[in-house]
């Protein structure tokens, strides 16, 4: 009864990520190969996110339930559609390796190899989005204050949207690259150290060819996040537009700033 109940809204949530991938795409050529793996793996995640729904692993199985649920499915797209080097290095570390392994670390917060992390990241995901609030239980906190009340993941991306009252401005808020959570974050404050200064806070943006994006930076951490701005976009999604923002995030950290969480496709 509870996956008939939420189902219409799960529908649409996964639809609107794949009706912006190819929108995106048909606009943005330089991120077609991204684009495309992405619209691979949502059909792979959504799958995962529904099995989760029903079968409810518990948070101290989770690591070899991900592995189980959506590894394979995760490295069989990447394969078919994704960047050769990536696709050489998913099917060399599966063959050697323990992919649950990958997944305990990412959802303990540590450093590991990059396609280890994608993999571990692109098969969580739509589990612990579907955990919803239990996807705590299954994580440690390495984001501290910054990190998700949900999961203690670090941010993925930033975005601003209307606000229902006139002469109010909507709140700022922050995604989740664990599992997806938002929380409202203040607008002039650094998303990484909490430097609220303003001369401090740097924004980067090509409003010509990406109007709805911008990069806010720090310079007292030298860290940086992509906002998306949805007043300007109505259509965008924040965990979608974030991919294209490829050209942005190289003039970003060519002056020297690291972003705070790389998305997904960072190692592509």
């Amino acid at each position: 009864m509870e996956r008939l109940a939420v189902a219409p809204l799960v529908m649409e949530g996964w639809a609107r990520r794949r009706r912006r991938a190819r929108q995106l795409l048909d606009r943005h050529g330089f991120a077609a190969q991204l684009l495309r793996l992405y619209g691979a793996l949502l059909d792979v995640q959504e799958r995962a996110f529904l099995a989760t729904l029903d079968d409810a692993p518990s948070p101290s199985t989770l690591s070899l339930y991900v592995a189980r649920q959506a590894m394979k499915d995760v490295a069989e797209a990447t394969v078919a559609v994704g960047p050769a080097a990536l696709a050489a290095g998913v099917q060399e570390r599966l063959a050697v390796c323990d992919p649950a392994a990958f997944v305990a670390a990412w959802l303990a917060g540590e450093s590991q190899p990059p396609v280890e992390q994608y993999l571990a990241r692109a098969a969580s995901a739509p589990v612990l989005e579907a955990l919803g609030p239990g996807a705590g239980d299954a994580c440690r906190h390495p984001g501290g204050d910054t990190g998700c009340p949900r999961c203690g993941g670090l941010p993925q991306v930033s975005y601003l949207s209307e606000s229902p009252e006139a002469l109010v401005s909507g709140p700022r808020m922050l995604q989740c690259c664990r599992c997806a959570e938002s929380w409202v974050h203040p607008r002039m404050t650094c998303v990484g150290c909490g430097e609220q200064t303003t001369a401090k806070l740097p924004i980067f943006a090509d409003a010509e060819r990406f109007p709805h994006l911008r990069a806010d930076g720090c310079e007292s951490c030298r860290r940086y996040i992509i906002t998306v701005d949805l007043r300007k976009d109505a259509e965008a999604v924040p965990v979608v537009d974030e991919l294209i923002a490829l050209p942005l995030d190289l003039y970003v950290q060519e002056r020297g700033f690291a972003k705070i969480t790389p998305n997904l496709m960072a190692i592509g």
